[in-house]
């Protein structure tokens, strides 16, 4: 499987995925560490995660998916929903808590 089939199959097969710069419990920059922040603030403390520095494909493939180019980047029940920033304001408007409401953790 390449890198876009992975990625499609990684955002459709869970209801939250953060593709991030180290892990939820141990974020490598400032805006991973944010995302997951906002996302626990959300009472969401577990989803499913990606560490693209660990899966260069995947680090250049997610770009290509969303036609973003930075990370980390947050997926809804397979919908791009943007970066720290949008996630923070989205956050600070409550809209990330509606979209995010009723969602379980990863099987």
């Amino acid at each position: 499987m390449d890198a876009q089939e992975i990625i499609k199959e990684q955002v459709n097969g869970h209801p939250v995925v953060l593709y991030m710069k180290g892990t939820p419990r141990m974020p490598m920059c400032g805006f991973s560490a944010k995302a997951v922040q906002i996302l626990q603030a959300c009472n969401l403390p577990l989803f499913f995660s990606v560490d693209v520095l660990e899966e260069p494909e995947i680090r250049e493939g997610i770009k290509l998916f969303s036609d973003w180019p930075t990370l980390p980047q947050l997926y809804i029940r397979g919908e791009f929903i943007g970066g720290c920033d949008i996630m923070r304001e989205m956050y600070e408007s409550g809209e990330l808590q509606q979209l995010l409401e009723g969602l379980a953790a990863p099987d």
